[in-house]
């Protein structure tokens, strides 16, 4: 029996959730620590001069910044992934992030080399965002190619874990800073620098993990026939790039509003437009990861039983009954608010987020598969999260009201939704090379999928 239509045994399963959670946890601490400090402290070491106000928009805008390095990242690992492997582009991204964010925590302050600081940041930030744009290709698809297919929405959710417990991390380790030093002047001197600096250790961890679990058993196929596509991009965009764009606009519906809270803004509206507590907040941002978690890891559960796509339409609909409630909630409630406007915010994320890696690695071919998930990934977070921190703080400063950051978090969403009743749901469908013409058709409800005997006996 081919590779591709084996499972691995169960403990290799556990040894590879073990890796990809681990890896994509330390990735996106990383990444999520510069989004956290973006908000509280680079705007005052590294964009001073520009004034309070502009400093915060250049300070968010870095973040938004780099994800356009984000599809670049996608490229080159997706076309590395397709003809050389997964693992080794988990590898490699891995330490380039790593290597990154230790760099920014010994970085001088504008005060220090002047105008040299924000621009090694920015430079910083954008090998950051090249990584970020690469790694999760390679990791939801070791996750997804090597389970069984009655159980790749909860296999998929493993690596989409990495994501809230990474934001955990980078939020309590920057609590941890604030509440023992306090943010003052100690914090901005070198406490900011700390949860930086641990990243070396992380990175080391990471490493030894990742080279220890197997190739997907679908590029081991691959590999083994020599049947590696040369150009996968070209191909992925000359057949796949209807498949691509409606792809991309289902993230683009979950990361506008996830990075209201992982991109700093909404912990930056509660400390400095409602005068809440900085530690205080970041505990809440904790706990709202803790059920980004739970319910993310539920998702992976749901997408297996009721399908990808309904489960989507349901985190969705979560995300949209709470656009405008949440800034009422901070803006009225306090800290309590605070906590329930990001448990709804978190749990809507969940569901929208748990699936994406599943229902992405069914609706690309095997031979354009990592190329695919990564740059529609990419593109999503471009269009979605990317600059939506500078965007909501632009309309708040604009036109003094969350109103207008609530509609378009509303538009977004309803534009992601719609884009999901787009796709087909396609659980089950065979992943290994044997199968590339079915998975080549009728992914979307405008295509006519293949009748194979496998894809009957499903029905």
């Amino acid at each position: 029996m081919s590779a591709s239509h084996t499972a691995a045994r169960p403990s290799s399963q556990r040894r590879i959730a073990f890796a990809t959670i681990i890896g994509t946890t330390i990735e996106w601490y990383d990444f999520f620590i510069y989004a956290t400090s973006a908000g509280l402290v680079f705007a005052q070491l590294f964009f001073q001069p520009a004034g309070k106000e502009i400093a915060l928009l250049l300070s968010l805008a870095t973040v938004g910044i780099s994800f356009l390095f984000r599809p670049l990242g996608a490229f080159l690992a997706g076309h590395f992934g397709d003809i050389i492997g997964r693992r080794t582009m988990l590898v490699v991204t891995l330490v380039l992030m790593g290597v990154a964010t230790t760099l920014i925590g010994v970085l001088p302050s504008y005060s220090q080399i002047g105008i040299a600081a924000p621009i090694f940041l920015l430079l910083l930030r954008i090998l950051q965002g090249l990584s970020a744009g690469g790694e999760w290709g390679g990791a939801v698809l070791m996750a997804v190619e090597h389970a069984p297919a009655d159980r790749r929405g909860r296999a998929g959710s493993w690596p989409q874990l990495g994501v809230p417990l990474g934001f955990l991390l980078a939020s309590g380790m920057t609590a941890l800073m604030t509440g023992v030093i306090s943010p003052g002047e100690a914090y901005l001197q070198w406490g900011w620098r700390v949860p930086f600096l641990v990243s070396v250790v992380l990175i080391v961890v990471g490493f030894v993990i990742r080279r220890s679990v197997e190739e997907s058993p679908v590029f081991t196929e691959i590999a083994e026939r020599g049947a590696q596509t040369s150009a996968p991009i070209v191909t992925l965009f000359k057949r796949h790039w209807g498949l691509v764009v409606l792809a991309a606009l289902v993230f683009v519906g979950n990361s506008t509003l996830g990075y209201m809270t992982t991109g700093g803004f909404l912990n930056n509206y509660a400390i400095a437009e409602q005068g809440l507590d900085t530690t205080a907040v970041l505990l809440a941002a904790c706990v709202a990861a803790l059920v980004w978690f739970c319910s993310t890891l539920f998702s992976g559960y749901l997408a297996d039983v009721l399908g990808r796509r309904t489960t989507f339409l349901i985190g969705f609909g979560i995300q949209a009954i709470a656009a405008f409630p949440i800034f009422w909630l901070v803006s009225t409630g306090g800290l309590p608010g605070l906590y329930t406007a990001l448990v709804l915010i978190s749990t809507g994320l969940g569901l929208t987020y748990g699936p994406l890696a599943a229902w992405y690695s069914e609706i690309f071919p095997a031979s354009v598969r990592f190329s695919g998930v990564s740059i529609t990934y990419a593109l999503g977070a471009v269009f979605g999260g990317a600059f939506a921190p500078m965007i909501s703080q632009m309309l708040l400063d604009t036109t003094g009201t969350t109103a207008a950051v609530s509609w378009y978090l509303l538009i977004t969403t309803l534009l992601g939704a719609g884009a999901a009743l787009c796709l087909r749901d396609r659980s089950g469908i065979p992943l290994g090379p044997d199968h590339e013409a079915e998975q080549a058709h009728g992914a979307t409800v405008f295509s006519t999928p293949v009748a194979t005997p496998e894809l009957l006996s499903q029905r």
